[in-house]
């Protein structure tokens, strides 16, 4: 499996529980979104097989940001918001706006 570049430099293994886990904060009491969980976490596996041997933790970040944009605006914006560390109501504001104009 992948090894994974954190922000930081340092390298360890790709965990499909992690992206589960980020994907299930997202989804939280999203029902409808949640149905489709497991195929989202295997695209996301998909695309780190494909990257090669090691992928940067931004490359990983932004295949989920893209599952959750198709899947709910709302679970995008939860976990847009920690992982683009927002700091502030027009963090959300900016991002929304983004959404809008796809």
């Amino acid at each position: 499996m992948a090894l994974v570049r954190k922000r930081d430099g340092h390298v360890e293994p790709f965990q499909t529980g992690k992206v589960r886990r980020g994907f299930e904060f997202a989804l939280a009491d999203r029902e409808a979104a949640a149905e489709g969980l497991d195929s989202m976490v295997e695209r996301v596996e998909q695309v780190a097989r494909s990257e090669g041997p090691v992928i940067d933790s931004d490359v990983i970040g932004r295949a989920v940001l893209d599952e959750l944009r198709a899947a709910d605006e709302v679970a995008y914006l939860r976990f847009a918001s920690v992982y683009k560390d927002f700091q502030g109501a027009s963090d959300f504001e900016r991002e929304l706006a983004g959404l809008d104009g796809d």
